[in-house]
């Protein structure tokens, strides 16, 4: 069974975009971003599992934050850090509430990235000691596995490392953990689990003259929840998944067994569902 990404269709109230999902006969939804926070949320949740018979993940973003704010758990500013971290158990307990099992967020920046800037090019910036952005990401993931206990498995998700701001900041690589030695970077710092964006990883790997067949499948291995969608390589685009295209030639050479994977697919909802009936081959074989 593959989750589908609310962030999909729109709607103010989560809840909305799960009925619409829902009727179009998906039973198993990843919360993203798109929404507005509201204080039935939870209570409109626990009902959605209950009474529609959809399993939810929360991703990221979810629950939406009162005021728009940027992710991210290694900034050197204290109070974007802080806030990331408050972010991210306002998450757990959501997802230990209503027993999802299992938490992504994305690793860190080595910069501040602006709410207008997320998924486009990035301006340039100053880049900040890496070393200590490590440390601080490393030290938020140890305050939130603790925070977490035995409730919740959490997950660091590879942030994409596209051409445009490959350009944009001269080669050097603004993001943690885009490619295979940004996973054994932190590895060596920290045990964690692995988020693996296929799509992430495919622009990247053509941002840095990686091969990108070899990367997935040791990532692929190294990781039991992934993230799928299609796209030209050079921008994460979040595309349908089809079957004639060549991701989906090197996806089904692998062991989907024990797997949790969402669908990412931003477009038309029959297109959504085409994606699912083609993840579906590989999940079902």
């Amino acid at each position: 069974m593959a989750f589908v990404s609310s962030s999909c269709v729109k709607h103010e109230k989560i809840i909305d975009s799960i009925r619409e999902l829902n009727a179009f006969g998906f039973n198993a939804i990843e919360l993203s971003g798109g929404t507005r926070p509201y204080p039935e949320m939870l209570m409109d949740l626990k009902s959605a599992k209950e009474n529609l018979g959809v399993d939810l993940l929360l991703h990221n973003y979810f629950p939406p934050p009162p005021v728009d704010f940027v992710l991210n758990l290694a900034s050197a500013h204290d109070t974007i850090q802080q806030q990331s971290l408050e972010h991210c158990k306002r998450a757990i307990e959501m997802s230990i509430a209503l027993e999802t099992g299992q938490f992504g967020f994305h690793a860190g920046f080595f910069i501040d990235i602006k709410v207008s800037e997320i998924g486009k090019k990035l301006s340039p910036s100053d880049i900040t000691d890496k070393n200590e952005a490590f440390d601080r990401f490393c030290d938020a993931h140890q305050h939130l596995t603790t925070f977490a206990g035995n409730d919740l498995k959490l997950y660091v998700e590879n942030n994409v490392f596209s051409k445009s701001n490959h350009e944009s900041f001269e080669g050097k690589n603004p993001l943690m953990l885009t490619d295979l030695e940004g996973f054994k970077e932190l590895k060596s710092r920290i045990d964690y689990n692995l988020l693996l964006d296929v799509a992430h990883l495919k622009v990247s790997c053509k941002t840095l003259d990686q091969n990108f067949t070899e990367t997935l499948e040791l990532l692929f291995n190294s990781s039991d929840y992934i993230h799928v969608s299609d796209n030209d390589g050079l921008h994460d685009t979040n595309n349908a998944l089809q079957a004639n295209s060549d991701l989906f030639k090197q996806l089904e050479t692998l062991n989907w067994e024990n797997k949790t994977v969402t669908l990412e697919v931003y477009e038309p909802l029959e297109k959504v569902a085409a994606s699912v009936d083609t993840i579906n081959l590989i999940l079902n074989a």
